[in-house]
């Protein structure tokens, strides 16, 4: 169940310093996941105690877009796509190795 919750880490300069101080991991997962959900996810996928788990829903921005084609000048405009980020804590003792360990199974 939890491979479809989870959908990919978060491998952002921002998370790394906060896996380093404060030991907390970044996750995109499935809109309609709550905390409870990721919580048991997490615990059962990476084998670790979950002490916290903060959630947050993104909205897509629109984006304009401008191309030179043939001399003429084409506008168009798009919207990325929207997503719900998790934030989880782990309790003292307990590391998720993204880079040795297996993170799509």
């Amino acid at each position: 169940m939890y491979q479809k919750l989870l959908i990919q880490p978060l491998l952002t300069e921002k998370m790394a310093i906060m896996q380093e101080r404060e030991n907390k991991y970044g996750f995109i997962v499935e809109k309609s996941a709550n905390k409870n959900q990721i919580k048991d996810a997490i615990e059962k996928k990476f084998d670790v105690a979950v002490s916290k788990v903060a959630t947050m829903n993104i909205n897509g921005k629109l984006k304009q877009m401008t191309t030179r084609s043939n001399g003429r000048t084409i506008r168009t405009q798009g919207k990325r796509p929207s997503y719900k980020k998790a934030i989880i804590t782990l309790k003292d003792g307990y590391t998720i190795d993204f880079i040795g360990g297996d993170t799509d199974s």
